[in-house]
């Protein structure tokens, strides 16, 4: 889509890219936000549009991902890729952008509750925990490499503090001996030139055999290095030297080491950046409480309540436009100031942002077509240089649009032939209008001449609206009526604001009858279109009531008449197996007694009723496992979280009922239970342990919605947790807390801030990590971390 550049500026599309701008996380994603353009390929603005979508849809479910302050890395990886070592600085920054890929691949798996575009994006980032622990173990800060960086550098730093500490040592004997310290002018060791030396009268000093470095500015003293302590200062220099080569060489390593992974580093660059801009797409949309426009391939505009977003949003009266259906050219009128103009330019800008990827502030279910280029001649353009009057430099845009225009433009007309002889402007507007309309183009104008009036209410395919406005109150309300002109109400607004009657009365005459018998009419349907708007309003209000009091009470009688069902088939059921039952039962018992009669003459009778006994036992006992109304409840299934103790909170199965454990388990598995005011015995088997869980205890209970708080805690959780200025005992007691809270939003690794200080607190709290069986390890910040002021935990 090629549009021109004074087009954006009129529509003020670049106000809208300082604000996409503005929330982006970071400086490359800042550059693409500013250097946007709208598309009029329909597959990548759809694709655009659903990246925005996506990204809103993870911010409201996960919150912004940390982005880091990424920076470019891409001169640096060049450099390196020619053989050149690279700064701590720019080291560092390569390894935030590998600590960055690896945080925003874990956003993306950790309560992972759908799929979205970009889940491509995030797949393709690749994390390397290896070089970017190498680049953070051995650059503590941009001017400090650790002693750990290698087993040499650590040996020669070793060596230079044993060098520091003798050269210290020898000097003090000079500070604290009576002999020089008449000499000196104070008692202290100082440095000139990289080398120890201490402070002595210039008139003493022959009586300190060394080498004379520095004179003070007074030259009342002069900085000699005893002759003591040459050999050793050299040694130190020395040392020195090799620590510069040696920290020298493990740049360049890490350099080398950078460049071998450079088109992985600057592809995770490139990721994270584009990332970065989606993300900010989403978090505007969400600013804006906007929506994502529906793209159809039909010559449509629909817009749904759309606010202007340049408009405080607690002012902005919302607008709703169409264009391209039974229309396809929009006449507006209505009086200055009254909403003429932002309607032009919420048409233009929403064009502009949906062709860019970014939402509308709209309603839900707003259209748009796509656009080859928008053409618009908005606002006055008068210059004096180029001899341009207002009539003419309206004229200058408009015949570059009358060339230009296609069947797939969008073209907006502010005040169309305004500036010159009405008659005369008219008659160009209406032409203007038509060539617009035979090139195919949707076209909106905006107009006082009542001939432009006229010519809609008399073209197919041409619509009136009005921007309405109260002349009570001299003010606009700012509203668009769609299919009724608008009036200016010039003399309305001139007596109210103190022109005398007279004078009004007098313009009044000179307008001829036929446009004041149109002025009427136009008075007439607004006033009709009002009273039949507050009446539609007064239906839809109460459409609404009775619709909501409908459903609910269709709603209520669905559920009594399913629950009566219900009842009555389980009631059914349960009278059927019971009649069933006794009838088997009584049948069996009738044909026993049928038997002991016939057997009571014989010799054998007590062992034969014996046996007809556990007969009848057994056949009750078959009968009640087959026709027992009564629901049998499993507990099978079920598997203990952990080991029962006294004053734990159990669900009896097979009575269906709470109760609290009165004992501990016996060696046979047993437990008193108190359910109610009855005290029970039962085995494990038939309990469940009631917590904090979904799914335990009585069937159907939920003791809370778990998933739903766990989405909660991850969206407000945050990884580091601020404990400076408290006492070791009330961190830990923070802590405690926040290790549980971390654990159910699927955070392993936090950050615990406690600064730096005495130290006292972080040892307080170390001693607490060492016991917490939930800590799998800790250790203290790195670079870009806080440093020695936090401690970084991994979590089991």
């Amino acid at each position: 889509m090629i549009q021109a550049k004074r087009t954006l500026h009129t529509l003020e599309y670049n106000k809208i890219l300082q604000m996409l701008a503005s929330v982006a996380p970071t400086a490359g994603a800042k550059e693409m936000a500013l250097a946007l353009l709208p598309d009029d390929d329909r597959v990548a603005v759809c694709r655009s549009l659903q990246r925005t979508a996506d990204a809103r849809r993870l911010l409201a479910d996960k919150g912004m991902p940390s982005f880091g302050s990424v920076t470019d890395i891409a001169d640096a990886l060049e450099r390196a890729g020619k053989g050149s070592t690279l700064t701590t600085r720019e080291l560092l920054d390569i390894g935030n952008v590998l600590r960055t890929a690896r945080g925003l691949l874990d956003y993306s798996r950790v309560n992972r509750h759908f799929e979205t575009v970009l889940d491509e994006i995030f797949e393709r980032l690749l994390p390397d925990r290896r070089l970017e622990d190498r680049i953070y173990r051995t650059i503590i800060a941009e001017d400090m490499i650790a002693d750990e960086a290698s087993p040499a550098l650590a040996d020669i730093r070793r060596k230079i503090r044993a060098a520091n500490c003798r050269i210290k040592e020898t000097l003090q004997h000079y500070i604290t001996s009576s002999t020089y310290s008449k000499a000196l002018q104070e008692n202290i060791v100082t440095m000139r030139n990289g080398r120890y030396v201490i402070p002595v009268r210039v008139e003493s000093k022959n009586e300190i055999k060394g080498l004379v470095h520095d004179t003070s500015s007074s030259g009342a003293t002069v900085f000699v290095e005893p002759m003591a302590v040459v050999d050793a200062n050299n040694e130190l220099r020395i040392l020195e030297s090799k620590e510069q080569y040696e920290i020298e060489r493990i740049l360049a390593e890490l350099s080398v080491q950078a460049a071998s992974e450079g088109s992985a580093l600057l592809l995770n660059y490139q990721n994270i950046t584009e990332l970065a801009f989606v993300f900010a797409c989403g978090k505007l949309a969400e600013n804006m409480n906007a929506t994502s426009p529906v793209i159809c391939e039909e010559r449509r505009v629909r817009l749904l309540r759309a606010r202007h977003p340049l408009i405080d949003k607690d002012r902005v009266v919302p607008v709703s436009v169409s264009l391209g259906d039974e229309w396809d050219t929009l006449i507006i009128t209505g009086p200055n100031t009254g909403g003429k103009t932002v309607t032009l330019k919420t048409l233009g800008l929403f064009a502009l942002m949906a062709q860019s990827g970014l939402h509308i502030p709209a309603d839900e279910g707003s259209e748009l077509c796509l656009f080859d280029q928008i053409l618009v001649d908005l606002g006055d353009e008068q210059s004096i240089e180029q001899s341009l009057s207002t009539f003419s430099s309206h004229m200058v845009h408009i015949v570059s649009i009358v060339n230009s225009v296609t069947a797939r433009s969008l073209v907006l007309f502010d005040e169309l032939g305004a500036g010159t002889d009405p008659v005369e402007g008219a008659a160009l507007a209406v032409a203007i209008i038509s060539k617009m309309r035979q090139a195919g183009a949707l076209t909106a104008a905006t107009t006082h001449y009542a001939e432009l009036k006229a010519f809609a209410l008399d073209t197919e395919g041409v619509q009136n609206a009005s921007c309405e406005f109260d002349v009570a109150t001299l003010r606009p309300t700012y509203r668009l009526i769609i299919g009724a002109p608008g009036k200016s109400n010039a003399f309305a607004i001139s007596e109210k604001l103190g022109l005398p009657a007279a004078v009004v009365a007098d313009a009044k005459s000179r307008i001829s009858e036929e446009n004041r018998h149109f002025e009427r009419v136009i008075e007439e349907l607004e006033r009709t279109r009002l009273e039949m708007e507050r009446d539609r309003e007064a239906a839809a209000k109460l459409r609404a009531e009775l619709e909501s009091e409908r459903s609910g009470a269709k709603a209520a009688a669905e559920s009594l008449r399913a629950q009566a069902k219900k009842e009555l088939e389980t009631a059914q059921a349960k009278a059927s197996a019971l009649v069933e039952s006794a009838r088997a039962s009584s049948e069996f018992v009738f044909t026993q007694l049928e038997e002991v009669r016939r057997q009571r003459e014989s010799e054998r009778l007590g062992e034969e009723l014996e046996k007809t006994r556990r007969a009848v036992r057994a056949h009750l006992r078959e009968n009640e496992e087959r026709f027992n109304p009564v629901e049998e409840r499993s507990n099978e299934e079920y598997k203990l979280p952990r080991p029962l103790k006294k004053g734990d909170e159990v669900y009896l199965v097979d009575i269906d009922k709470k109760g609290v454990l009165l004992s501990d388990p016996d060696h046979n598995g047993n437990v008193m239970v108190q359910a109610g005011i009855m005290r029970t015995r039962s085995k494990i088997p038939n309990l469940r342990l009631i917590e904090n869980e979904p799914g335990v205890g009585a069937p159907g209970e939920k003791k809370t919605a778990a998933r739903d708080f766990r989405v909660s805690v991850s969206r407000d959780f945050r990884d580091e947790i601020d404990l400076r200025g408290r006492t070791g005992d009330e961190a830990w007691f923070m802590v405690d807390k926040y290790f549980d809270t971390a654990l159910i939003a699927g955070f392993h690794t936090v950050r615990l801030i406690h600064g730096k200080g005495t130290g006292a607190l972080r040892a307080s709290l170390w001693t607490y990590l060492k016991r917490d069986r939930r800590v799998a390890s800790f250790r203290i910040g790195r670079f870009g971390e806080g440093d020695g002021g936090v401690t970084v935990v991994e979590l089991k």
